[in-house]
């Protein structure tokens, strides 16, 4: 299943549930891409550094690689996501 809205993700009552269904869909490369186009700092970008276990960084391109994603974009949307959430406390 291609996630093409995300409206199409739904509310998971749990990590097993996110788990079970991200297991079978993928976001569409499109929606990831227009979401962090779509922030209000998107104009403005910043360089770091960030250190980080190589093993988590080998996982964390595997994941994006099995989802044809940019590793760095997906980190940034993961990054985006949840301070949106941060944000509804």
């Amino acid at each position: 299943m291609i996630v093409s809205d995300w409206k199409e993700v739904p509310e998971f009552s749990g990590e097993k549930e996110e788990a079970a269904f991200w297991e079978e869909a993928q976001l569409d490369v499109r929606l990831m891409e227009n979401s962090v186009m779509a922030s209000p700092t998107s104009k403005d970008s910043v360089t770091i550094t960030l250190r980080m276990d190589p093993r988590m960084l080998s996982k964390i391109k595997w994941i994006a690689r099995t989802r044809f994603l940019n590793y760095q974009s997906m980190i940034k949307q993961w990054l985006s996501e949840r301070m949106e959430e941060e944000n509804k406390k």
